[in-house]
């Protein structure tokens, strides 16, 4: 596995000693499963229409990747809104 330079610095802190690991708090780990919960929980349910082309596609980009291709288009939509996916022309 290749590192980039940030992660072979932390190795090197962990491995020199310069850095302990520690276990969560009882508080941290209820924080971390409530935001877990709220990021999996889909509580809508939508229908949409798609060209046969790009339904084709999705399907066979989910199914290279493992995943059902509604778990893909949710994700898709999900990156959109959040920022991560922009256009090429931005």
């Amino acid at each position: 596995m290749k590192l980039d330079r940030e992660e072979k610095e932390i190795l090197k802190a962990y491995e020199t000693g310069r850095l302990k690991s520690s276990k969560p708090s009882q508080k941290e780990l209820e924080a971390i499963k409530a935001a877990a919960d709220s990021t999996f929980k889909k509580d809508k349910r939508i229908t949409i229409r798609l060209y046969d082309h790009d339904f084709k596609g999705i399907q066979k980009k989910a199914l290279q990747m493992g995943i059902p291709y509604q778990t893909l288009i949710s994700g898709i939509i999900h990156r959109y809104i959040e920022g991560d996916l922009v256009s090429k022309d931005g």
